[in-house]
């Protein structure tokens, strides 16, 4: 099985067209023959939690049906970032589709402080069985909490995927960690981050893929859109970068 991690630059709130963004990008991975594509943190909408009671949405919303058909038409499996709304408040969501199966959320359950005045945590794990292999999903500041990877790990988890908006402070964070924790549960680890401005900060790239030894097979660069190809078999990695053209 080949999983995408996908690479983005975002227009903050600009969702309409950041979903267009994305449809792209996901043609991208099916001529590649992925099972599954992933996305950064609040790909959507952009990383921008000031917005996001403003920019929040019900995963059933139309403007998602073309995710679904993209999903049902080409056995594959699609999560991208956005704020949901859910009973409680507000949900740092993990929209996943899968072929012929009804929308899901994964909610952000750890969330960090500089989160907490925005939203609320979410409250169950969620795993995905994917062609025989089980995927645990974790959101940026959750996925470098020790609690978060071993629930996963025992919930049966073969391949852990971090979905982040990272600083260069926190990609630094992230390559140490993600190293030491794939090695110590001989688990691979794949993360998805986003290009650009996010909020008060720059998010600088460098998705990368961390074997069950803790080695770094392949990385993206700090400036433009790109994909990760991972195959499961053979536990290698193709990248594949897509130079970002500025929009007026």
């Amino acid at each position: 099985m080949k999983i995408c991690i996908a690479q983005t630059k975002s227009l903050k709130g600009k969702i309409h067209r950041n979903i267009q963004n994305h449809l792209r990008l996901i043609e991208y991975a099916i001529e590649l023959e992925a099972s599954l594509i992933m996305f950064p943190e609040l790909s959507i909408t952009s990383y921008e939690p000031k917005m996001g009671k403003e920019l929040a949405v019900n995963i059933m919303d139309s403007i998602f049906n073309p995710f679904q058909t993209m999903s049902d038409d080409n056995d594959l499996v699609i999560g991208i970032g956005m704020p949901v709304r859910t009973d409680d408040g507000i949900n740092i969501g993990m929209f996943v589709f899968q072929p012929h199966i009804k929308r899901m959320v994964y909610s952000k359950q750890i969330l960090h402080p500089d989160e907490q005045p925005y939203f609320v945590g979410g409250k169950e794990h969620t795993t995905l069985n994917v062609k025989g292999n089980s995927i645990a999903v974790g959101i940026c500041y959750e996925t470098l909490q020790r609690q978060h990877f071993l629930q996963a790990n025992e919930m049966g988890a073969d391949i852990y995927i971090a979905s982040v908006a990272k600083s260069m402070d926190g990609i630094d964070k992230a390559y140490l960690y993600f190293s030491k924790i794939s090695n110590e549960f001989a688990t691979p680890v794949l993360m998805s981050n986003c290009v650009g401005h996010c909020d008060h900060f720059l998010s600088i790239g460098q998705s990368a893929v961390w074997n069950k030894k803790g080695e770094l097979i392949k990385k993206l660069d700090e400036e433009n859109q790109g994909v990760l190809i991972y195959d499961t078999k053979s536990e290698k990695v193709e990248s594949h970068q897509i130079i970002y053209k500025k929009r007026e």
